[in-house]
């Protein structure tokens, strides 16, 4: 049986301790679908606790540029965290050959793959394939495109496709790289679609919370973990190795909010608030992106015996 699991939900909600928990009593394999973790060297701000982990167990190399292997932790695999370097530009066409190649080899061995992630529009092409996945980086229209204003870009991208700029939500009308994306599909040529995996049976589990507040405390702790663990340091030696604080994977919750601390124009307590706020920000994004999932079992991570039921909900679709 092709049998797929997702743990899905916003940032700090349990998610990846559910996952080890279901993968013992189920035989799984973890597969991480997270747009962050999946950079070599970016460990304390994505959350990796990479501590807990045995050493990376590499497996095999995809087109000579994705690196695929596992981290063991209480002997269960976890995949798909330090795939690239901070340099490339990971997309989810690339997460899509990635997390295919992985899922076929965990079905091969028997095992369940249990995808665990916060990144919802992974999930969603991975289970159901996305027309524009598959349309490639126009190299030179970037180049173009990306000296012009966020105004200029909103213009072009309304006069040539207006029901796609309706669509977008505040934060992607904000970003010249989603915009610029935007633009670029609209330009390109139709192609087959990418994603969308043949699976016998699938099950996905969400969690969240009713009260806001509750997820926050978890998140605040979770960040003042970070500072002590280290993250300061770990942004100076990625910024010592060269990597810029344009690149796609510095624009994360963690790291873009350096840069005005590095450049002292914030001081620590003033980067740790606004760190919190930001991963505040991101829970509530990631939770209105997956309720547009109508497939998701939700369990509110507040509720007593969660563990059990979410157990006997797996045996019940599992067996």
């Amino acid at each position: 049986m092709s049998g797929l699991l997702i743990i899905c939900g916003p940032t700090a909600s349990g998610k990846t301790k559910l996952a080890l928990s279901l993968a013992k009593k189920f035989h799984g394999e973890i597969i991480s679908a997270d747009s962050r973790q999946v950079y070599k060297g970016m460990d304390i701000g994505t959350g990796k606790d990479l501590d807990k982990f045995s050493i990376f167990n590499f497996q095999f190399s995809i087109k000579n540029k994705f690196d695929i292997g596992f981290y063991k932790i209480d002997n269960t695999k976890i995949w798909l965290l330090d795939v690239v370097k901070p340099s490339y530009q990971f997309n989810v066409a690339d997460y899509i050959t990635c997390a295919n190649n992985v899922i076929n080899n965990i079905w091969r061995r028997k095992k369940l793959p249990i995808i665990v992630g916060g990144t919802g529009f992974w999930i969603k092409a991975l289970i159901k394939g996305i027309e524009t996945m598959n349309i490639p980086p126009n190299p030179k229209l970037r180049n173009q495109l990306n000296v012009k204003s966020l105004e200029v870009l909103t213009s072009y991208l309304k006069k040539i496709d207006k029901k796609r700029w309706l669509a977008m939500n505040n934060s992607d009308r904000n970003n010249p790289r989603r915009l610029i994306r935007a633009i670029e599909i609209k330009m390109s040529k139709p192609v087959a679609p990418l994603g969308g995996l043949k699976i016998d049976k699938l099950l996905l589990i969400g969690l969240k919370t009713k009260e806001n507040k509750t997820l926050y405390k978890r998140i605040d702790e979770r960040v003042k973990n970070r500072i002590k663990q280290g993250a300061e340091k770990e942004i100076k030696l990625l910024r010592d190795k060269g990597y810029s604080w344009d690149l796609p994977s510095f624009s994360a919750t963690g790291y873009r909010i350096w840069r005005d601390y590095f450049e002292n124009k914030k001081n620590l307590n003033e980067l740790i608030q606004r760190w919190k706020f930001d991963e505040h920000s991101l829970a509530r994004r990631q939770m209105t992106y997956f309720n547009k999932i109508k497939e998701i079992n939700w369990f509110n991570i507040n509720q007593k015996l969660i563990c059990k039921k979410i157990e006997k909900t797996v045996l019940q679709w599992y067996s």
